[in-house]
């Protein structure tokens, strides 16, 4: 699908329907498909865990929105990322993990894939020489989010995935975050980038999903095998939700970023503030990367209270336009404090948060109304 990003998100994969001309894409609410004769399969579908026609579409679009080749749906980012890992490891494969990544994807590597026999190290992406320290003969991935979750750090893709190759690893990019509105890792060089769903490509806090693309064909098809063989997918519906969500994600992206830069600047001049992380800022280690990788600084950020974690605690139950909730991406606000929540797996571990951190998705409402709240939870 030729156009920019919009048009791509409103159109890939989604032509109207051949049979009735509508312009949804229809939701085939079907498990399995009349053949036309033993093995006479109408467009190479038979059951639905094999291929939905609404999934194909949700994949299609994925593909062209992170100018990839191939787009794998998954019932969650979890198994999105679970069958990745068992696609390109093995007993004995080791992975590198990036210093400050997702609770979840800790939990999945370090307690999950663990006992398989993967092993893992975590690393400061941004410092080659500790990622040399801990590369092995046996590091198949190196595992990237950019920006982190929750610290908002920022990692150079292109320079990761040149270091990645040199020594014959994939680079994956947890692109959640950035969305590929803003970000688009296949591009700088990564080799799969992985979402959920969930959050800003869904960007209403109704459904549950995830994805893989990728640009090279032999390990589309060794994902596309394992998908199927392992039967982590989203049904048809869920796959209609998150197609819904696309058509608006570049307008949203826009508000979500203009919200956000207004709440970090507010933060920066709040006594009860130590510190504001949101790669926007001009001061941001990360900035000058996340400028030349991003054509925005996205709708997440996250402060550390002056007043220690009970000060984040209180700030976090006090708020009112800002829901207390645990994920991200909807079209409201939300905060969280990760030590307790989000990122209490970790707890203990290198990867373990500040607990003076309160983490916000910034959402589209009006940017006053979010100010007013934030000041009062603050006072």
């Amino acid at each position: 699908m030729d156009g920019g990003f919009n048009t791509r998100a409103i159109h890939a994969g989604q032509d109207p329907d051949p049979a009735t001309g509508a312009v949804i894409p229809p939701l085939h609410l079907t498990t399995t498909y009349k053949q036309d004769g033993v093995g006479g399969l109408r467009g190479g579908y038979e059951y639905s865990r094999s291929g939905n026609p609404t999934r194909t579409a949700l994949q299609e679009a994925l593909a062209a929105l992170e100018e990839g080749t191939t787009g794998l749906a998954f019932a969650s980012g979890l198994a999105a990322e679970d069958t990745l890992l068992r696609t390109v490891c093995e007993p004995g494969s080791h992975v590198v993990l990036g210093g400050d990544a997702y609770g979840g994807t800790f939990r999945l590597i370090s307690r999950v894939a663990a006992p398989w026999g993967v092993e893992h190290s975590p690393a400061d992406l941004n410092d080659l020489d500790a990622l040399r320290s801990v590369m092995r003969p046996t590091t198949r991935v190196i595992w990237c989010e950019t920006p982190t979750n929750p610290l908002l750090n920022i990692a150079d893709i292109a320079r990761l995935a040149e270091f990645a190759h040199e020594h014959g690893a994939l680079l994956v990019v947890d692109n959640t975050f950035a969305s590929p509105y803003l970000q688009r890792p296949l591009t700088l060089g990564a080799d799969v980038v992985v979402h959920s769903t969930t959050k800003y490509l869904g960007g209403h806090s109704d459904v549950v999903g995830g994805a893989l693309v990728v640009g090279d064909d032999e390990l589309a098809d060794r994902l596309a095998y394992h998908q199927n063989a392992m039967g982590a997918v989203n049904g048809p519906f869920d796959a209609w939700l998150v197609l819904r969500g696309i058509k608006t994600l570049g307008v949203r992206m826009d508000r979500h970023g203009a919200n956000a830069a207004c709440i970090a600047e507010f933060l920066l001049g709040h006594p009860a503030v130590g510190s504001v992380l949101y790669p926007g800022l001009p001061d941001h280690p990360g900035h000058d990367v996340a400028a030349r990788q991003m054509s925005g600084f996205g709708g997440m950020l996250s402060f550390r209270l002056t007043g220690g974690e009970e000060a984040a605690l209180r700030v976090c139950e006090r708020a009112r336009v800002f829901t207390l909730a645990e994920s991200l991406g909807g079209v409201e606000s939300l905060i969280e404090h990760p030590a307790r929540m989000t990122h209490a797996s970790a707890a203990g571990s290198p990867l373990e948060v500040p607990a003076d951190l309160v983490r916000l998705s910034v959402g589209i409402e009006d940017a006053e109304d979010l100010l007013a709240d934030l000041d009062q939870a603050l006072a």
